[in-house]
């Protein structure tokens, strides 16, 4: 770190008062005995130096060790002790699956322990796993003998209070972050001093697929949330779309560049959290040298033990948390899996669900899970029928409120299992839809005669969304039907008057069943355009009034309709809805619209007629037959 010089000075001191603790790194070592249980620092925090070391010490004297189990939450380095070479002298047990051991896992050679994060440290507390040497990395000791435990705080506190030996590689390059992850070197057994960079963590870069995903989240976080999100390439997309928040919190496992990013440009300043406000929050670091420099004696920043940060009771107590992860596959019942492919071990249970559950449990919290439609280069559905078999199940059916794909936002807090299946297909990857329509049918998880159109015609057309202000001020959202919009749609329905219904459908008829509704929702969008306008209140949306037009045969004209919730009417939305369907209609090449309105009804009258079109009209059994002929702009 930039000012470690006073640091050096404390540790040249100490080293004359603690004399016996400071050996050479085989000295250490040699304390390692058979069968004992080795606890090694998470991730980026890894002590690489004592671990070649200790490899290199089983090369030279390869009978010193059996049977050493080594626990780690998290590996990033090459984990030598996974190796086929060191099965006789080490057994990897990993709380959480990297890459550099997930083969070892799934081939054998090292073990899985499934596990909340937030309940690791009782399995140390408690005696359920015993730590016999702790090996880990930390700063330069202060003035006062404490050493930082730098970039990682989460399960290494419990393990160190637990270990009959500590081991401490002396690192000047890991930061000194407040908060929990301080150790005096009076508890420390031995101390070698060794200077190397610390791991990094680089996220996938940015994609497509990610960038919209992150766009679509963002729509979903308000000023003032406080956040949690996980790793990788999706949470660094949605970080990147945050940059118009503010005053953001962060309550989280995870700190990476992201965050940083966000706390640097001050959308992350922490002024509206319910607990330690000001201060961001975390148990651990994974990022670039430049994101250690800024945690290094940073008072805006406080890294916790993992059964602070994870606790569900803890996360709740933050009013407007959102929780943010990612997950390798979800069925269309809700149910998701962020740890395995199959029977295939891939990551973990982690601290996904500690804060989905946490989130949920929060007054007006929110839990958003995000996934890429399709893995395997587009050939497989993240979002299948049901999990596959062996499957861990990381996130039940009640702890998710929002999915994400690059193809929108399914909504599933509260929705039946026929309601969550339409909106994760309605989401899906195009090309897998009606395989995923076929099989919901199959298991009756759906309608039977549920409608689809398949190809490009039945694609949700996003580029149509837009937002309008009306005449009396009001901000609408527009966008076209979903064919997961049916109960939506059936909830708008019954909520008009009959007066409203009968200048709409021109009939007495009030019902609206299934069969009626799906003509609405399930539309070829190349000949038929159905819009719905969304007003907002207290975050919540709702839908006050629905457009539509169909083409008419080979008339290049088309038939248009619309309907205005009853106590939304004379406030422009009818306006604004009927000026929109003109552009999109004039787009497609139409030359006008007709219409069929009750005498009556005077008021739609003026509407069309304040339009600008060439109006031709002519009464038949109560009904004006409408031609409104498009004219050319001026």
């Amino acid at each position: 770190m930039a000012n470690e010089s006073p640091s050096k000075k404390a540790l040249a001191v100490l080293k004359e008062q603690y004399a016996d603790k400071f050996v050479s790194v085989n000295q250490a070592i040699r304390s390692i005995h058979r069968g004992d249980r080795i606890f090694v620092h998470t991730a980026c925090a890894e002590p690489q130096y004592l671990l070649r070391s200790l490899v290199e010490y089983i090369e030279s004297e390869p009978k010193a060790v059996f049977d050493a189990e080594v626990l780690q939450v998290w590996s990033l380095g090459l984990a030598p002790y996974t190796q086929e070479k060191y099965k006789h002298n080490f057994r990897h047990n990993s709380f959480f699956i990297g890459s550099s051991t997930r083969a070892a896992v799934n081939s054998g050679l090292a073990d899985y322990t499934p596990i909340f994060l937030s309940e690791i440290p009782k399995l140390f507390q408690r005696g359920h796993v015993p730590v016999d040497v702790a090996l880990i990395q930390t700063s330069c000791p202060d003035p006062h003998g404490y050493m930082s435990l730098g970039v990682s705080v989460d399960i290494v506190k419990a393990a160190t209070e637990k270990a009959q030996t500590i081991i401490v590689q002396v690192n000047p390059r890991t930061p000194r972050v407040h908060g929990d992850g301080f150790i005096h070197i009076s508890d420390v057994d031995y101390v070698i001093y060794h200077e190397e960079p610390l791991l990094e963590y680089e996220d996938e870069l940015d994609d497509e697929v990610a960038d919209k995903i992150g766009k679509y989240v963002a729509t979903l976080i308000e000023d003032g949330n406080t956040i949690q999100v996980g790793y990788g390439s999706l949470p660094n997309a949605i970080l990147a779309n945050l940059g118009e928040k503010k005053h953001l919190g962060v309550h989280t496992e995870l700190l990476g560049d992201g965050l940083v990013k966000l706390m640097k440009s001050g959308v992350i300043d922490n002024s509206k959290k319910s607990i330690n406000r000001g201060k961001t929050i975390a148990t651990f670091s994974m990022g670039s040298a430049a994101t250690y420099e800024y945690l290094h004696d940073n008072p805006f920043i406080e890294f916790k033990t993992v059964d602070y940060t994870n606790d569900p009771r803890v996360i709740a107590q933050h009013v407007n948390m959102t929780a943010i992860n990612s997950a390798l596959e979800i069925d269309l019942t809700g149910q998701a899996t962020a740890e395995s492919l199959g029977k295939v071990f891939y990551s973990g249970i982690g601290g996904q669900a500690d804060f989905m559950r946490g989130a949920i449990l929060a007054d007006k919290g929110k839990t958003i899970l995000t996934m890429p439609s399709t893995a395997e280069h587009g050939e497989v559905s993240r979002i299948a029928t049901f999990l596959k078999a062996g499957a861990g199940v990381t996130l039940n059916r009640g702890d998710v409120h929002y999915v994400v794909t690059e193809y929108g936002i399914a909504y599933l807090h509260g929705k039946n299992i026929r309601e969550r299946a339409m909106e994760l297909i309605s989401i899906a990857h195009p090309k897998f839809r009606a395989e995923l329509i076929r099989k919901a049918k199959k298991r009756n998880l759906i309608y039977q005669d549920q409608a689809f159109i398949a190809g490009k015609a039945g694609e949700y057309p996003e580029k149509v969304e837009t937002y309008r202000t009306t005449s009396s001020g009001l901000e609408v959202f527009i966008r076209p039907v979903k064919i997961s919009d049916e109960p939506l749609l059936k909830e708008f329905f019954y909520s008009l008057s009959d007066a409203s219904l009968q200048r709409r459908f021109i009939s007495e008829r009030k019902d609206m069943p299934h069969e009626r509704l799906q003509d609405f929702v399930v539309i070829d969008y190349s000949t038929e355009i159905i819009l719905l306008a969304f007003t907002q209140k207290d975050g919540e949306e709702h839908l006050v009034g629905l457009g539509q037009y169909a083409i008419i045969g080979s008339t290049h004209t088309a038939d248009v309709a619309f309907v205005i919730r009853d106590d939304h009417q004379e406030l422009g939305i009818g306006k604004e809805l009927l000026k929109y369907l003109t552009l999109l209609a004039r787009k497609q090449g139409l030359l006008g619209f007709t219409a069929d309105v009750i005498i009556s009804n005077a008021r739609m009258m003026r509407l069309f007629e304040s339009m600008g079109f060439d109006v031709q009209k002519h009464i038949s059994d109560g009904l004006y037959e409408m031609k409104m002929t498009f004219l050319e702009s001026k």
